[in-house]
């Protein structure tokens, strides 16, 4: 049985009525997609180099919380967590902040939701990224940086992290694609990213493999930028040594 592609179907107007086309949808969902995944990543950059210096510092209760932070959200599935942040969370909030969040339109609190989610269980990972670049900086970098009179928080700021940070590029942009991958997931919450419009499209034209052929390319187009924008970065902080080494 050979299976006919129809191409055009994408410059078809959608059956819906909206006045766009099924490569509209295709575009709709890319932004989504780029959209969640940016501001998820803020959040989990800011979060889990929080959390990787936290894991660093001397103090055992500082120490076993951050631990216990990174165990909840890393062993938690993703999908489970999807659902807690969406379904569980506004019921669990307190007072106006709930309600709040319960009355907003659904596409709202749902992106919302994806965006802390994804923030949060990204950042775990952050984290232990974070965590093992300063933890494998030498011993005298610390040293040198109290040395010169620096306080511990400038001594992190200043020595540890410039430093650290060089080394970090490279799994950092590994979890920045993982974030737009995993903003896939937000589909089940009924966020229209690149997967749900995929799945509209199907269930409108019965054209699976074209539409998701189309998420493919989307997907391959949105990883290919993030990792040639990352070796880019990762050229320009990279140091350099002479000729003998040194």
């Amino acid at each position: 049985m050979s299976y006919r592609w129809d191409w055009a179907v994408f410059v078809q107007p959608v059956a819906t009525g909206e006045p766009t086309t099924y490569l509209g949808w295709i575009a709709a969902g890319m932004e989504a997609t780029v959209g969640i995944a940016l501001a998820g990543w803020i959040v989990a950059l800011v979060i889990g180099t929080a959390m990787g210096i936290v894991r660093t510092l001397p103090g055992r209760w500082l120490y076993a919380g951050s631990a216990t932070y990174v165990a909840v959200f890393r062993n938690i599935p993703l999908i489970v967590q999807f659902f807690i942040w969406f379904w569980a969370v506004p019921e669990l909030l307190p007072g106006h902040l709930g309600t709040a969040i319960k009355h907003m339109p659904p596409t709202e609190s749902a992106a919302l939701a994806s965006v802390v989610c994804l923030g949060l269980f990204t950042s775990a990972r952050v984290c232990e990224q974070v965590r093992a670049g300063l933890q494998a900086l030498p011993a005298g970098q610390w040293a040198a940086g109290l040395s010169l009179g620096l306080s511990r928080f400038q001594t992190y700021r200043y020595v540890l992290l410039p430093v650290a940070a060089r080394n970090l590029v490279p799994p950092l942009t590994s979890e920045f694609l993982n974030i737009v991958k995993n903003s896939s997931v937000a589909s089940t919450i009924g966020v229209l990213e690149l997967t749900a419009q995929a799945q509209r499209m199907i269930d409108y034209t019965s054209r699976s493999y074209e539409s998701f052929l189309a998420i493919v390319v989307g997907y391959a187009l949105l990883t290919g930028i993030i990792m040639f924008v990352g070796r880019r970065i990762e050229r320009s902080v990279r140091l350099s040594f002479g000729s003998d080494g040194r």
